[in-house]
């Protein structure tokens, strides 16, 4: 049933040589799977009198998550939209000087687009993470496994977004842009790592 209509087409469609959807928008759609998981993990828990103390929490985690997950679905869309800009640019003309001067331009304001979306990915990727350690923590000790997945899947979409931010920062000319950018995705790498350890981790420990 999951795999009929929608997320089927999707999937031909990502598996076709069809220049979009690519790398970005299924890291998104992924991430946002891991969000979705997060979710149900607090789910779980709400309105559960084994763990009132942490209701509050809970809901506010919940809210939060769903607000996550909402943006990494528009991403997996923005991310086919912005390549389709891209690709616009680089078959502009380019007989004349004019022309040439015009298409740079283009191409790199759709670069610099096209860089922000998985950097924007990543983002989204680390909030994942950080919600999933909370899960893991206080949430239902029945869906501990699901918080450990959401954690792994968004830290490896982090990954994909970071390839997705270098392919497009090569091309980019403004240096300062380059740096800001790659140093920026890095940071959310790392802490990413750490993190992810960190909640699996805990999921072992609860599974016992």
């Amino acid at each position: 049933m999951y795999v009929d209509g929608a997320i089927r087409a999707y999937l031909d469609r990502l598996a076709s040589k069809a220049p979009e959807p690519g790398g970005g928008s299924a890291s998104a759609l992924a991430a946002a799977i891991g969000a979705a998981l997060v979710s149900m993990v607090a789910d779980l828990t709400v309105g559960k009198e084994k763990y009132a103390d942490v209701q509050d929490r809970i809901a506010a985690l919940l809210e939060e998550c769903e607000s996550v997950r909402g943006r990494l679905q528009e991403l997996v869309q923005e991310d086919t939209e912005v390549y389709a800009v891209l690709s616009g640019a680089f078959k502009m003309p380019r007989d004349t000087d004019e022309q040439k001067e015009e298409r740079t331009r283009e191409v790199q304001a759709a670069l610099r687009e096209a860089t922000m979306v998985p950097y924007a990915i990543a983002e989204q990727c680390l909030q994942v993470i950080k919600l999933s350690e909370l899960a893991a923590e206080i949430g239902n000790v029945g869906a501990v496994s699901d918080a450990g997945c959401a954690a792994l899947l968004a830290e490896a979409c982090a990954q994909c977004a970071a390839l997705n931010v270098k392919i497009n920062l090569r091309s980019i000319n403004d240096e300062a842009f380059v740096e800001e950018k790659w140093s920026g995705v890095q940071d959310i790498l790392s802490i990413s790592r750490d993190l992810k350890d960190r909640v699996v981790m805990v999921t072992y420990e609860k599974l016992g």
